[in-house]
């Protein structure tokens, strides 16, 4: 495995105050990483300069060891995927053709372009609303909408911002299964989660965000300890094994 994205020394300031300080992270190829965090902890700011979408104020971020802001925009959008929180369109595209706007900054290829598309529709479950009008669809398959439009553009990092916040428990797993399939093929994918257990049962790293620093940084079993939740997320827990598989799993107590 090899580092595709590395942050050195990140820092976001916002109205004097830092979201972001004194961020180190390199991610890695063929790996599932996820943010957590309190809210308010940086995790979508994180994830924001990750991708390019955001400046930050101090350090750099370098995307195949070349500064991210160097990377013209049409090559950026064919190297990471972005899935932000807010799903909404404002025109009346259908979802099919929201899903194929993911592949518009590759070179066209008609049968290639249409082969993505339509496993990105079965992947996200929405071949029975291709036709239907984005306006009309419900929090979650909007969110499964714009999920699928990451999974058509095809790139070998992906950001995802809570992109099980709006799905049912079946839509949730089934996501993350998804993502767990591109990591294990080989992608880098960065993605921002509020529940713990998704993020033990699916990530090969938690990177623990508190008041804009990195708290704790490792596999689900070394950053999810009870002594670490309580402090950051000032909650009594309690962190059992899973009963059916090796991750670790958290009990509000």
């Amino acid at each position: 495995m090899s580092v595709l994205l590395t942050l050195r020394n990140v820092g976001v300031v916002r109205q004097q105050r830092a979201i972001l300080a004194d961020v180190d992270l390199g991610f890695m190829a063929g790996t599932v990483t996820a943010l957590v965090g309190p809210n308010g902890a940086g995790k979508s700011t994180l994830l924001g300069v990750a991708c390019g979408d955001l400046q930050a104020d101090s350090g750099e971020v370098l995307l195949h060891g070349k500064p991210l802001q160097a990377i013209q925009a049409g090559a950026l959008a064919r190297e990471r995927a972005v899935m932000p929180q807010e799903h909404a369109v404002r025109f009346a595209f259908s979802v099919e053709e929201v899903v194929a706007m993911g592949r518009l900054p590759h070179p066209p290829e008609p049968a290639h372009d249409a082969r993505q598309v339509e496993a990105a529709l079965d992947a996200a479950e929405l071949q029975p609303l291709r036709q239907r009008e984005v306006q009309q669809l419900s929090g979650g398959e909007s969110a499964r909408t714009t999920f699928a439009r990451v999974l058509a553009q095809a790139t070998p990092v992906l950001f995802l911002d809570e992109p099980t916040a709006a799905l049912d428990l079946r839509h949730q797993e089934r996501t993350l299964r998804t993502v767990r399939g591109l990591a294990d093929a080989g992608a880098c994918v960065i993605v921002v989660l509020h529940d713990l257990n998704l993020a033990a049962g699916y990530a090969d790293r938690i990177v623990l965000l508190e008041q804009g620093r990195v708290a704790a940084d490792g596999p689900p079993a070394d950053v999810l300890t009870e002594s670490t939740l309580r402090r950051v997320y000032q909650q009594d827990v309690l962190v059992l094994q899973h009963p059916r598989r090796p991750v670790p799993l958290v009990v509000v107590v």
